[in-house]
């Protein structure tokens, strides 16, 4: 939770995983080092919940919690239907606490305060002695074992989710398609972002992003929707959530006889300089550009193209790197490289989106999970075990003695059934004479 993780997608590729490395050198090198960065990564700390030790903590707990719920199950159902009516005279002793004596009451009179605040009502009689013994919420102790089998749902479907499940971050610039899985996956699924808007981007607020998205199967398009932040689309197992987006200026390269060497959208994920970035390696040749939007003196939008070229390693392992002259294009102009046998020209300024799509199929273990869970709290918190036992004396004497969970107060709990049976009591007879 401290170290900041590698994404799931960047386990997909040898390349996903260099690039997102990467970005955690950058992140902790200047602080830790790179020998330590090294290490870390080497022990897997950039990935603590795919390590085999995290799995083994997870297969503990589940046993664990498994375990202590097996072994509590007969004690809580004991406790829950073991009810003894009759208890012993020096039970109702009203020196001790919770007690309560009153006077002047019959069985039928206790009998319907009882049933008439939520009391099972169940009774004995012993040498003319009446016990009253009043029973709400017997079984609410045994709610821990919706608790407790939420919780290793819960670990269920972590465990699911880990090994079936996949999440990927989708760049998609507008009019191009990408595909969500692996190529050669069977039932391969493609998405095609058909635009995109964010109103009031250009004043540096947007009010809303919004994607029109296509999702293919086999060639043929099986759904299709404008996605929001906070409405996906959901479709063969997987959901398209819209995550963010930025800027994708249309570039044309094109060699000496002009034919074209590359024409579409570059999204520019990265950020130099507070400004978004981006990197292009041209088809056909062992040259890249690196591309910075910026803004030009008259207000206009300009991309600065450096062309570069690696032409070995250094002694340290780092790219030897050749550089040529950089360029400010606007739209509609084309510069050819100096040194170089093609032109960079810029179309026009569009958006890329970020979709994450994501494949949970322990989804609907952490939804049954959680309704386990939360009916497990409320039955042990919301609905405590109360019990009553009485004992009534042909002369009307009523002995009481109230018992309920530590975290219920008594005079909250059992105060409105002692106001209705004294309110129940019979006046006694004057004296003859």
């Amino acid at each position: 939770m401290v170290v900041r993780q590698l994404p799931d997608f960047a386990f997909r590729s040898p390349t996903d995983y260099a690039n997102e490395m990467a970005k955690l050198r950058e992140l902790y090198e200047p602080v830790l080092g790179a020998g330590l960065v090294d290490l870390f990564e080497r022990l897997g700390f950039f990935a603590v919940f795919r390590s085999t030790i995290f799995s083994i903590g997870l297969a503990v707990l589940l046993v664990s919690i498994i375990a202590c719920t097996i072994d509590r199950l007969p004690r809580l159902w004991r406790q829950a239907t073991d009810v003894r009516v009759v208890q012993p005279e020096p039970y109702f002793d009203p020196r001790l606490p919770d007690r309560a004596t009153i006077d002047g009451l019959t069985a039928d009179a206790v009998r319907d305060a009882l049933r008439r605040h939520g009391y099972r009502v169940r009774e004995a009689e012993v040498d003319g002695v009446r016990y009253l013994y009043g029973d709400r919420n017997q079984y609410a102790k045994l709610a821990t074992i919706f608790t407790h089998s939420g919780l290793v749902l819960f670990l269920v479907a972590a465990a699911v989710t880990s090994r079936f499940g996949d999440e990927v971050g989708l760049v998609v610039a507008e009019g191009t398609s990408t595909t969500v899985q692996p190529i050669g996956t069977p039932g391969l699924l493609l998405v095609k972002n058909y635009g995109f808007e964010a109103p009031g981007f250009e004043t540096g607020q947007p009010l809303d992003f919004v994607t029109d998205l296509g999702v293919f199967q086999n060639g043929r398009e099986i759904a299709r929707k404008e996605i929001r932040v906070n409405d996906p689309l959901s479709v063969a197992g997987y959901t398209f959530h819209q995550n963010g987006f930025g800027p994708a200026p249309e570039l044309v390269l094109r060699d000496a006889a002009g034919r074209p060497l590359w024409d579409g959208p570059v999204p520019l994920t990265d950020q130099a300089a507070g400004f978004p970035y981006g990197q292009l390696s041209v088809p056909g040749r062992d040259v890249g550009l690196e591309l910075l939007l910026q803004r030009a003196a008259d207000g206009r939008g300009i991309v600065l193209v450096l062309p570069y070229r690696i032409v070995g390693r250094n002694p340290d392992g780092s790219p030897l790197v050749e550089e040529f002259a950089p360029m400010a294009i606007a739209v509609g102009e084309s510069q050819t490289v100096p040194g170089l046998d093609f032109s960079v020209g810029l179309r026009r300024f569009a958006d890329y989106t970020l979709i994450i799509a994501k494949h949970d199929p322990g989804q609907g273990l952490v939804w049954l999970a959680f309704g386990l869970l939360l009916a497990g709290i409320v039955g042990t918190f919301h609905f405590p075990r109360r019990r009553v036992w009485t004992r009534l004396r042909p002369d009307g004497s009523l002995a009481l003695v109230a018992r309920a969970d530590r975290y219920v107060d008594p005079r909250r709990a059992f105060g409105p059934l002692l106001a209705d049976l004294v309110r129940r009591r019979v006046p006694a007879e004057p004296a003859s004479g």
